[in-house]
């Protein structure tokens, strides 16, 4: 049997529902009571929804809800004016999934090897690892002239002693 749930991990995360009412109503400021109002109508309303698509679940023997059983159960609580609405979501959702499906097999489209496209890979990092190795070795060089000129500079502007390291 089912373990029971506390009933509040059997609501709607307060945030979720809070950014829901901005986006409906922004311009409207709505009181806390007024939000856990909505809070529990709208945990309500889907705890409804899915008992009685479970209950259509079960008289035709499956063990999976479908969203044939969800619109079922719109109907037979009496909300059959969000049938047409739920529809066009389903098929918005729909048509989501197709596309996240479509972009995972790219790769697998692309008509290349995957040992093709390892080398590929491999010689781009290796490109990418003599450009930062030049990139460096330039910098070097920069800087061994500059400290170079620095101390040509700094010995320019001492006085020079006797030849024989002897001061005078």
């Amino acid at each position: 049997m089912a373990e029971a749930v506390p009933e509040e991990e059997l609501t709607i995360p307060r945030a979720a529902m809070n950014k829901m009412i901005k986006e409906i109503v922004p311009s409207v400021r709505v009181a806390n009571e007024a939000r856990e109002l909505i809070l529990n109508c709208c945990s309500e309303f889907i705890h409804l929804l899915a008992s009685e698509a479970n209950e259509i679940c079960t008289q035709q023997q499956k063990k999976t809800i479908n969203a044939e059983h969800i619109l079922g159960a719109l109907d037979r609580l009496g909300f059959n004016d969000y049938r047409t609405d739920a529809e066009a979501v389903l098929k918005d959702c729909k048509a989501v999934a197709a596309k996240r499906r479509r972009q995972s097999t790219r790769l697998e489209n692309l008509g290349i090897p995957e040992e093709e496209l390892l080398r590929q890979q491999q010689e781009l990092f290796a490109k990418a690892r003599e450009e930062q190795a030049a990139a460096e070795q330039q910098q070097w060089l920069q800087l061994q002239a500059e400290a170079q000129m620095s101390l040509q500079q700094q010995q320019g502007d001492v006085p020079s002693n006797s030849e024989d390291g002897e001061y005078s």
